[in-house]
């Protein structure tokens, strides 16, 4: 009998307590409803944003490969430079996907031009939008490229190491940490290089020969070869 007292007790507190501050629990409860409601819609929305963002950059992507390949090898062409004006102005909006995408579209529109500064930025803009993306790595190692056309050796090391440290891997990863012993060795240093090239074969090792890419083996070669030259030297 006690403990239906004690529940029937404690169900009026619980009722007492609803009637004093319904108006307060009415409004927070109208708060969290209003809250919830309006996250979804911001996914819906965005998502919806996102994808047409995409759509977007795929048409300005078929835009490209068809001025690239039409037989006109002027990059310097008026029509080139409308295209870059028209996907510059979309990039500056954009972020993810979409975003990393078109930059990297002008990144290849101006190592095209041999116009290394404005690529490498271009290329940075790419790794930094779609950081998220696997385009991320791919746009480092081109930043890096960009880099060392401006003989800026160390800053091309720089844009290697985030391109082989990526969440995202690298296809070509053991060709960006070779080329990162390459530049320390021109620039000297030569206990950095026998690190980076030491690393080309403890990260990517040749454990199972039959598994291993023809690619990855000659970075491996190569990268045994210089191990072996400085070691000696």
């Amino acid at each position: 009998m006690e403990t239906n007292k004690e529940k029937t007790s404690l169900g009026d507190k619980i009722n007492d307590f609803i009637q004093k501050n319904r108006k307060g629990i009415f409004i927070s409860l109208g708060v969290i409803v209003a809250a919830v409601a309006g996250l979804i819609a911001w996914f819906l929305i965005s998502d919806s944003v996102n994808k047409k963002a995409i759509a977007a950059v795929e048409e300005l992507s078929a835009e490209y490969e068809r001025l690239h390949s039409s037989g006109n090898s002027d990059y310097y062409s008026a029509e080139m430079d409308v295209f870059l004006a028209k996907i510059q102005s979309f990039a500056d909006n954009k972020r993810g996907f979409p975003g990393s995408k078109a930059w990297s579209i002008i990144g290849h529109i101006y190592s095209d031009r041999g116009q290394w500064a404005q690529a490498e930025e271009a290329w940075l803009k790419s790794a930094q939008t779609g950081e998220k993306t696997y385009l991320g790595p791919i746009a480092y190692f081109q930043a890096a490229v960009a880099a060392e056309e401006q003989s800026k050796l160390e800053k091309a090391i720089e844009y290697l190491e985030k391109c082989v440290s990526h969440n995202f891997e690298f296809p070509d990863g053991p060709r960006a940490q070779f080329n990162i012993g390459r530049l320390y060795e021109q620039l000297g240093n030569y206990n950095a290089a026998l690190d980076a090239y030491r690393d080309v074969m403890i990260k990517w090792p040749w454990e199972r020969p039959e598994t291993i890419s023809q690619n990855m083996l000659i970075w491996q070669n190569l990268a045994r070869n210089q191990i072996i030259k400085l070691e000696v030297r």
